[in-house]
């Protein structure tokens, strides 16, 4: 049965270290550190800004703003509460929402624009 699984005979000439140079490891790092500069400059960064922007816009908001909801809803604040804001779109109409759900503020007159 031996002529059927050839034998195998190890290279005498092939070097015997298997790991590369000492001072080799030094470009793997540069890799790293860039790729780390890179995600923080745009992704975390970023990021951050507009969680701080939101975070001042929804401390700001005060009775008679003018505001866009997230969900593209537009209105003039009437009430403010802690996590509540009560929003009139028309003469009859008021929606309470959340604060988190305002995306942003608009210039005085801009309902009466539109």
């Amino acid at each position: 049965m031996s002529f059927l699984i050839p034998s195998a005979y190890a290279d005498v000439a092939a070097p015997a270290a298997t790991t590369a140079a000492p001072g080799a490891g030094g470009f793997e790092w540069i890799f790293l550190v860039g790729f780390v500069v890179i995600f923080y400059l745009m992704i975390w960064r970023p990021q951050a800004k507009r969680a701080k922007e939101h975070k001042n816009l929804m401390g700001s908001l005060q009775k008679g703003d003018e505001v866009v909801t997230s969900g593209g809803i537009a209105g003039k604040i009437s009430k403010v509460s802690d996590d509540f804001v009560v929003i009139e779109v028309s003469d009859t109409v008021e929606l309470k929402i959340q604060k988190a759900a305002i995306a942003a503020t608009l210039p005085k007159g801009t309902l009466k624009a539109i």
